[in-house]
């Protein structure tokens, strides 16, 4: 799991690359303090090199929010999968986020 993540002037833009399970989250947390830190503004998780999510990553996921809603911020994801999509549904978390195609 990588993360590319490029600091604008008014918002954040972070590229997710490869498989955000169990064994990568932990390493996710850390990589994504630079999210955290500029968590008062726009913030857009580009998805479409993300493989796969677990139960931990969408936690990592909803700290984010958490942070971004605490600054006010946002949290926009783009590009998911449709199997990844579909764990969203799922779980609840279309209704959580912002998403673009």
């Amino acid at each position: 799991m990588t993360i590319d993540i490029n600091i604008l002037d008014h918002s954040v833009l972070a590229s997710l690359q490869g498989r955000l399970d169990t064994a990568a989250s932990t390493q996710f947390a850390t990589d994504m303090q630079p999210l955290l830190d500029h968590a008062d503004k726009p913030i857009v998780l580009d998805c479409s090199a993300l493989e796969f999510i677990s139960s931990s990553g969408l936690r990592l996921f909803l700290t984010l929010r958490k942070a971004s809603l605490a600054h006010g911020g946002k949290v926009t994801v783009r590009n998911l999968n449709p199997e990844i999509k579909q764990v969203f549904t799922i779980t609840g978390f279309t209704t959580l986020f912002e998403f673009e195609d």
